[in-house]
């Protein structure tokens, strides 16, 4: 008796999963939530568009919405097998959370350690550095999702590139220019969640993403 051909799996689809981890809701909305709203605030001060002062205002958001909410976004993004939305979501939520640890604890550290302005900002691009390189490599892999996060990945990664130079460079333009992409990649991380939230409540495709996993 000859056996069936083994078929192949897309790899970009989860692995089936049993059990209450297959029953629960898509959490990529609220990681995606979480991600714009945070990013959409301090985007707005490093365009300027805001007093340097008013840095602080994000430190609650970037602890409890980008930092736990997209924690637990990614959290749940493992149980349903989706192994890019579960880097990316505990990834960046522990940046938010990080983030957060850098302005209250880190930067005051090195203050008063004597740290120069200098050697502080390489401290800071080094940070953005390594955010940088993440969000590259995330980006390659968001070309098998869908046009929607792949748009977000890619004005990320020039958010934290332009961030990074601005933060090494002590340069003004660089880090208003990087905020001013900040703002875009939060409207693009708000649209995909809208997307995300709004097909699965009424069940259907009212907002496209642009899935490109099939081609």
């Amino acid at each position: 008796m000859t056996k069936p051909p083994r078929t192949q799996r897309d790899p970009s689809a989860p692995p089936a999963t049993a059990g209450w981890g297959a029953s629960i809701a898509d959490p990529g909305p609220l990681g995606l939530a979480a991600f714009a709203a945070t990013t959409f605030f301090l985007s707005a001060k490093n365009a300027d568009l805001m007093n340097a002062p008013t840095e602080a205002g994000v430190l609650g958001l970037a602890f409890f919405y980008g930092g736990i909410g997209q924690l637990l976004a990614g959290m749940w993004e493992f149980t349903k097998g989706n192994t890019f939305g579960a880097l990316a979501f505990s990834s960046y939520g522990a940046f938010w959370l990080s983030f957060w640890y850098l302005v209250t604890k880190g930067v005051p550290a090195m203050v008063e350690a004597k740290a120069t302005t200098g050697d502080i900002d390489n401290a800071v691009g080094t940070f953005l550095l390594v955010w940088t390189i993440f969000t590259f490599y995330m980006l390659i892999a968001s070309l098998r999702v869908s046009g929607a996060v792949a748009a977000v990945f890619l004005f990320l990664a020039l958010t934290f590139l332009f961030l990074c130079i601005g933060a090494y460079a002590e340069s003004t333009g660089w880090t208003k220019a990087g905020g001013w992409l900040g703002l875009v990649t939060a409207v693009l991380a708000w649209y995909a969640s809208f997307a995300g939230v709004t097909n699965s409540t009424f069940r259907r495709t009212l907002m496209p993403v642009f899935p490109l996993a099939d081609r």
